[in-house]
């Protein structure tokens, strides 16, 4: 059985995902680079590991899988600008954005819930997306605050306090 694109991602929509924005900086103008990204998730502790996917046709791609180095910003409930603007398909994504650098340079975004430093692991296409992980070199978090929550093609309120279901370990 043929399942129709339109279907899987009105499916797929039903998964309740944080927000992040991942940045860089390319390889060969050295400008920083960006785009916001639902699909990202923790891989390994020991290595710490990430993973986050690209489309095929994301600008800039050659910036997450030649510069070395990208960050992982994860954002905040009050961060839905944010999101939006490297959602876009402006190349001026960064004009009026203030960011910091840590070590590799990657734009760690103010504000946000985790900001992440990683280094390239591997980077593999697969289907129509790129798969990247990374190992995480440096991470700062909040010790308060709620997450940017996408559901069903929409930013929702998060409304409450993190709870383990279940005991430790959930």
């Amino acid at each position: 059985m043929s399942i129709d694109q339109r279907t899987f991602r009105k499916a797929l929509g039903c998964f309740a995902s944080g927000v992040t924005v991942v940045t860089a900086i390319h390889p060969t103008t050295k400008a920083p680079v960006g785009v916001t990204v639902s699909a990202f998730c923790s891989l390994s502790l020991e290595p710490p590991l990430v993973l986050f996917c690209l489309g095929n046709h994301t600008a800039a791609l050659e910036a997450y899988t030649e510069s070395g180095y990208f960050a992982v910003n994860i954002l905040a409930e009050g961060q839905r600008d944010v999101s939006i603007r490297f959602a876009s398909r402006s190349e001026r994504r960064f004009d009026g954005q203030h960011y910091e650098t840590w070590a590799s340079g990657a734009p760690i975004l103010p504000g946000c819930l985790v900001n992440m430093e990683c280094a390239l692991v591997e980077a593999r296409a697969t289907g129509d997306h790129l798969v990247v992980i990374g190992k995480v070199l440096k991470v700062k978090h909040q010790e308060g605050g709620s997450p940017l929550v996408y559901f069903r093609s929409s930013y929702v309120e998060y409304g409450g306090s993190p709870t383990l279901a279940g005991g430790e370990g959930a």
